[in-house]
């Protein structure tokens, strides 16, 4: 069994940093932490245990994204080669595992999607299952989704789709406004999937009617929704009202101003998710791309449709949400850290092992310098070639 001690550490983990702080990794799961010197103990009169001096370097857990399409030119969209290609950018990045979200398409070939993904979680670690961002979604706040192709639920829609992820659905963006909304909320929740509201013209009142049925996610909060008005206070504020609820987050300084990012980790402390909701430009050049079937144009890092000019996604890896997170809204380490690993894991069922440094749990983990800026990334106990 491969075993690594890591030592030294500040270790940011439960919301907390422990300093001077050890952790050791037996094959793919954390074996033990402490503090000080009680490491040593672990690597008495063996010279074939691996040990990283971190120097008082940062320690997190590894990332977790539950809301991205791409990068480094690949499009989650286009297959298992290109999934591998995106996820190994955002692995170099901090991002240990991943839930692989899909643009609206036909229903039939989402389907076929997410077969192809619920194969990849038996072979890829790295992926988590699929997230289905469409095609239940409002015209209205359609974002970067084909209007066309929009539409509400049906039963049958619900069963095909769910036959197909074979247990592997982590999450469905609805909007639970539209006819059938709410059952839609109601079937794919009793399946076990975490259900999100979001591309919707739904009020503050649909909104908790939705979280009362079982949704209990709120994709990128503020983008494809109304905003916060004092006689309309809408889908943000109903989640921020609604405890176990999480709040996905785009910190990339362009989708929510970072004084309104500060404000959703005051009102919804342990509840926040920083996503990156990237697309294959992520890690990649300006340029021209495809989100799904739609052009998208690149200039100095934002993406935008080409036909209309809505924001497109992002081009943000998990490290500079981290990075913004501290710098430019002004939270602290330990609430960054958990906005990227503690709390998405548990909004998408996975709380019990993974986003924690903690025995039982997943050897994944992210050492940063002083800046944040990732010395190593360690993904079930292995380094990751930088």
């Amino acid at each position: 069994m491969t075993a690594h001690v890591i030592h030294s550490a500040r270790l940011v983990s439960d919301g907390r940093v422990a300093h001077n702080a050890w952790v050791r990794f037996e094959g793919g799961t954390i074996a033990a932490t402490g503090t000080g010197e009680d490491w040593r103990a672990g690597v008495a009169g063996s010279d074939q245990v691996p040990i990283t001096d971190a120097d008082g370097a940062w320690l997190t857990p590894g990332f977790v994204d539950i809301h991205g399409h791409g990068g480094a030119t690949a499009s989650f969209d286009d297959g298992a080669e290109s999934i591998r290609r995106a996820l190994d950018l955002h692995l170099r990045h901090g991002t240990t595992r991943a839930v692989v979200s899909l643009v609206t398409a036909p229903v039939g070939r989402l389907a076929a999607s997410v077969r192809e993904i619920a194969a990849l979680t038996r072979t890829d670690a790295r992926v988590l299952g699929s997230h289905l961002e469409g095609p239940f979604l409002d015209v209205g706040h359609k974002g970067a989704h084909e209007p066309g192709l929009l539409r509400p639920a049906t039963r049958d829609d619900i069963d095909l789709l769910l036959e197909a992820a074979a247990g592997t659905l982590r999450q469905i963006t609805l909007a639970p406004e539209l006819p059938g909304g709410m059952d839609a909320v109601r079937a794919f929740s009793d399946a076990g999937v975490a259900v999100a509201v979001g591309h919707t013209a739904a009020d503050y009142a649909q909104t908790m009617e939705a979280f009362a049925a079982g949704a209990s996610i709120l994709t990128h909060a503020y983008n494809g929704m109304d905003g916060v008005h004092h006689r309309a206070p809408g889908p943000v504020a109903a989640a921020t009202r609604t405890p176990g609820v999480t709040l996905e987050v785009i910190n990339d300084g362009v989708h929510v101003h970072p004084e309104v990012v500060r404000m959703l980790f005051a009102a919804a402390p342990g509840r926040i998710a920083l996503i990156t909701d990237a697309m294959a430009a992520a890690g990649a050049d300006d340029g021209d791309y495809l989100l799904g079937s739609l052009a998208v144009q690149v200039r100095d890092g934002v993406a935008r449709l080409a036909e209309g000019g809505s924001i497109a996604g992002s081009t943000l890896t998990l490290d500079d949400a981290l990075r913004r997170a501290v710098q430019d809204v002004g939270v602290t380490v330990e609430d960054a850290v958990r906005a990227l690993t503690e709390s998405p894991a548990a909004a998408v069922g996975r709380g019990h092992d993974l986003g924690r440094l903690a025995p039982g749990y997943a050897a994944d983990a992210v050492l940063l310098d002083d800046d944040l800026r990732i010395l190593q990334v360690f993904a079930e106990g292995v380094p990751v070639e930088r």
